[in-house]
């Protein structure tokens, strides 16, 4: 039978997704638990893809892999995530076999979070629409040998959370490092650094130099759609998730409020 799996993890504890050697990845440590309860002989054997190769450093909330096996007993949320560490699965649901996490999805959504520096939203939401559509985005990815360069961007959604800034951005796919580089347009055009019109030419003209990528660590994959896939969700796999997430939440906050005391004591 072929199983789907839905995957939340902390990017910054891993060389990325996709498995590599003597260094510790997603999806090497997913294939790992896997393989050490049986429930897949390997990669290769059992068919194991994943939706989104992620880059390091970036996380997810909505990653999905599949697999085929005939241990199902063992295919459990609450017995994987007893042998994972930074990675949480979320979800599981039975697919047919022609079920590949990638090529059967229709689009992903991403979210890009950012400390809000005094942006002018305004600005940014009008440069935002400019990528909006079908673009050659060759100057806004590190582009790969044979790749086509075009892609569509359905939508945009920019926010404010508090003394954040999120930036969501709905796609069918993106480019290495696209979805950053766009984030650093749009972090400019927040700062008066970048006009629209500037931001025209980068979509219709070659540049001498390309924006850098935004830092990795800020950006999830949020979410990716599928047709008709439904997940079913372990109650008690959710609920240890969110203790952890909680526990992580406040160690960090702690950290944060204390350099805010700081700052502001300057």
């Amino acid at each position: 039978m072929r199983i789907a799996l839905k995957v939340a993890y902390d990017g910054t504890k891993f060389f990325g997704f996709q498995r590599q050697k003597s260094v510790k990845t997603v999806e090497g440590e997913l294939i790992r638990a896997l393989q050490k309860l049986d429930i897949i002989k390997g990669p290769r054997e059992n068919n194991f893809k994943g939706a989104s190769r992620t880059d390091r450093g970036v996380s997810a909330f909505g990653n999905v892999v599949s697999f085929d096996t005939e241990n199902l007993k063992l295919v459990q949320p609450r017995i994987l995530n007893h042998h994972l560490k930074d990675i949480w699965v979320l979800g599981i649901a039975g697919v047919g076999e022609d079920f590949h996490p990638r090529y059967s999805a229709e689009g992903k959504i991403y979210r890009y979070y950012m400390v809000d520096e005094g942006f002018d939203l305004n600005a940014m939401k009008r440069c935002s629409k400019l990528f909006i559509g079908t673009h050659n985005f060759s100057n806004f990815a590190r582009l790969e040998q044979f790749k086509n360069p075009v892609r569509t961007l359905d939508d945009i959604k920019i926010s404010k959370k508090g003394k954040l800034v999120v930036l969501e951005f709905s796609g069918e796919s993106f480019l290495w490092e696209m979805i950053r580089r766009i984030v650093t347009a749009l972090k400019m055009c927040g700062l008066s650094c970048l006009s629209e019109g500037e931001i025209e030419d980068m979509l219709n003209l070659k540049v001498d130099r390309k924006l850098p990528p935004a830092p990795a660590e800020n950006l999830v994959l949020w979410e990716i759609k599928y047709p008709s896939l439904r997940f079913e969700i372990d109650e008690s796999s959710v609920e240890k998730a969110k203790r952890e997430f909680f526990e992580r939440f406040s160690r960090a906050f702690l950290r944060a409020a204390l350099f805010e005391e700081w700052f502001n004591a300057l």
